[in-house]
């Protein structure tokens, strides 16, 4: 998990407006101003809103509407972006990978704490903040010390049934004062019992959000089926069909036979070729016209002769002997007319070549005119399919059935899911959950638009009855006599505790495992912070912390107030490095190291920069030296 953008408009720390990219690694976020960004409480009210308003706080200038985006990738690698109006409603998206696009998750803030937590992998509130955020206020030098007097005053608080607040200042009302916080107490005792109210009703929303979540992931198992019965019925529709091509419906009855239609062609084209006659096929189609023919026009001129002489010879000899030169003319008539009837002959011949011939063209149309109604349609396949061969059409069209078979067992699980007793069940949990809902809603409604969180209304009543049972309590002598021991400095509170149980939960382990897990890399931060002043670190099975210096074991409540701010230092590094070692998410930190020394920062630099390696690091400083380590800056 790391954040990818933040966007803001008129929030406090921030500039006016703006979007901010955040890469991974080690980045520092500079302010524009010297006042203290509130990054990690902007990221747990984005992150972690409660829906009453509490993050109006954060509205930079007053009279205006404040507006802040975080973009991040969660656990399950989807990108999301929840969007707020500080202090008003909010939204979640998630970018869809198909389209690039967001789509809308929700707009309720308990479905979307509840989102964030089960598809996003968000940890619980207590977790984030206490893990993966550190503030100044956080440090064990800013909170309140543990007070000895309030021994004294634990009496009188106990009478009231409160239990003293050892993580908030008590402070002495003078005795004018008292009738006046006395009040306020009841005020405040009226108010606890609304927050209670509240509170409990809360409990309930969140914890009908939470089914209503459990019955909603059980109706969202069909949507996978649902997206493939799209995706299916999309190819379907895609796929190619004769009717969509153009081809006849017998297209697959035609490629079947289409091999038989090919070789009737060739048959008949043979055998076309073998009844050819021999000496047809040797005869010239064209016939010398008798003209040409020098034995016709030899016994035609031969006979014309014979014929002239014997009349001539026979009237002017007048001998009849002369008259039988005329016998010559018949075998000369004769060559010419044998000459004629060859000629006949020829062109008889070549007539009948001619017709034969034209009958075989005739004959070889008419068998390709018959393939082509089987060859067309096959063509006009292969062409539309985009295909090389006549045998993968069967293929490609049959792709269409195979779809659509695929299409119906579908749609078939799906109906069969819906009409499951579980997606039944959930059906009705959810309508009646959700009616459920809608009454506590009214109900909180109608307990008004603001109330106050119901540990800061018992912590504000504790501190205040704690300030007036010191108040009415005896004077505590604060100075001792002269050659007396001087009364001991109240001890700050042991932050380990805390941090250790919020580790244990995050890497699932017991506290004595976890301390076993953190003790080595622990100490190496505690020595290398400061200077080898402690060799070692130890906790108790409750967690309290003892670290080992020479000659002595000291309760870390005791250390001075810097010792313990670079311990606690030490101690969140640490859990930040081994945690992020089985899940990663951000570590932000604001500008906590105003009071380590000049000389130490480029040591905590470079801590941070090996924390950059692991998971994203978000520091917020001013200060340049930190810039010069970090992986990039931004000024936001």
């Amino acid at each position: 998990m790391h954040f990818v953008e933040v966007a803001i408009q008129n929030v406090r720390g921030f500039s006016p407006t703006g979007r901010f990219p955040l890469k991974t690694g080690y980045l520092i976020l500079k302010p524009p101003t010297a006042d203290v960004l509130p990054l990690g409480n902007l990221a747990l009210s984005l992150l972690f809103a409660d829906g009453r308003g509490g993050d109006a706080s954060l509205v930079g200038s007053a009279g205006r509407s404040g507006k802040a985006a975080l973009t991040f990738v969660g656990q399950d690698g989807m990108t999301y972006r929840i969007l707020r109006e500080l202090g008003g409603s909010g939204s979640l998206h998630r970018l869809n990978p198909a389209t690039s696009q967001p789509e809308l998750v929700s707009t309720d803030v308990s479905e979307i704490n509840q989102y964030l937590r089960g598809q996003a992998g968000l940890p619980p509130r207590t977790t984030f903040e206490q893990v993966y955020c550190l503030q100044l206020v956080m440090l064990p030098s800013r909170r309140p010390r543990k007070s000895l007097a309030k021994a004294a005053a634990a009496a009188g608080a106990k009478v009231s049934g409160a239990t003293p607040s050892l993580a908030a200042a008590t402070q002495v009302l003078p005795a004018e004062d008292v009738p006046a916080a006395e009040a306020k107490v009841k005020v405040l005792e009226k108010e606890l019992v609304t927050a209670k109210a509240v509170d409990q009703l809360q409990f309930k929303v969140d914890e009908l959000a939470s089914l209503i979540f459990e019955a909603d992931s059980k109706l969202k198992g069909g949507e996978g089926l649902k997206e493939a019965i799209s995706q299916a019925e999309a190819a379907w529709r895609a796929a190619p069909s004769p009717e969509s091509l153009g081809l006849p419906l017998d297209i697959l009855t035609r490629v079947k036979r289409y091999p038989k239609a090919v070789a009737r062609r060739d048959e008949a084209l043979a055998r076309l070729e073998t009844d050819r006659d021999p000496e047809l096929e040797d005869a010239s189609l064209k016939v010398p016209p008798l003209t040409q023919n020098r034995f016709f026009w030899g016994g035609l001129g031969a006979g014309v002769l014979f014929m002239g002489l014997s009349v001539g010879l026979g009237i002017a000899a007048a001998q009849p002997m002369w008259r039988y030169l005329a016998l010559l003319n018949i075998p000369a008539f004769g060559t010419a007319g044998l000459m004629a009837l060859r000629y006949v002959d020829d062109l008889q011949h070549a007539t009948r070549k001619g017709s034969k011939d034209t009958r075989k063209d005739a004959r070889q149309k008419k068998i390709l005119d018959e393939f082509e109604l089987e060859d067309a349609p096959v063509r006009m396949a292969v062409k539309a399919l985009n295909l090389e061969n006549y045998t993968e059409i069967p293929g490609a069209l049959e792709q269409k059935d195979l779809l659509g078979i695929r299409l119906g067992e579908l749609q078939t699980q799906l109906e069969e899911f819906e009409a499951s007793a579980e997606y039944q069940g959930a059906l009705r949990d959810g309508q009646e959950l959700r009616a459920q809902q809608e009454e506590l809603n009214a109900e909180l409604s109608a307990k008004g638009t603001y109330v106050r969180d119901l540990r800061e209304v018992e912590r504000e009543l504790s501190r205040l009855k704690e300030s007036i049972a010191l108040a009415k309590a005896p004077p505590v002598p604060v100075a001792a006599a002269p050659g007396q021991t001087p009364a001991p400095v109240d001890p700050l509170e042991d932050p380990s505790p805390l941090v250790l149980s919020q580790a244990a939960d995050v890497l699932t382990l017991d506290m004595l495992s976890v301390q076993a897990l953190l003790k080595d890399r622990c100490v190496q931060y505690l020595t290398a912070l400061t200077d080898k002043r402690y060799q070692g670190v130890e906790w108790d099975r409750e967690g309290n912390a003892f670290l080992l210096a020479p000659n002595s074991r000291i309760p870390v409540g005791e250390l001075s107030p810097k010792d313990i701010d670079l311990y606690y230092l030490a101690l969140r590094l640490t859990v930040v490095e081994k945690t992020c070692a089985r899940v990663k998410r951000p570590f932000l930190l604001d500008d906590v190291l105003t009071g380590v020394d000049e000389a130490k920062l480029p040591l905590v630099a470079r801590m941070l920069k090996h924390l950059g390696t692991l998971t994203q690091v978000l520091h917020v400083t001013a200060h340049p030296g930190f810039g010069q380590m970090s992986d990039g800056t931004v000024n936001v």
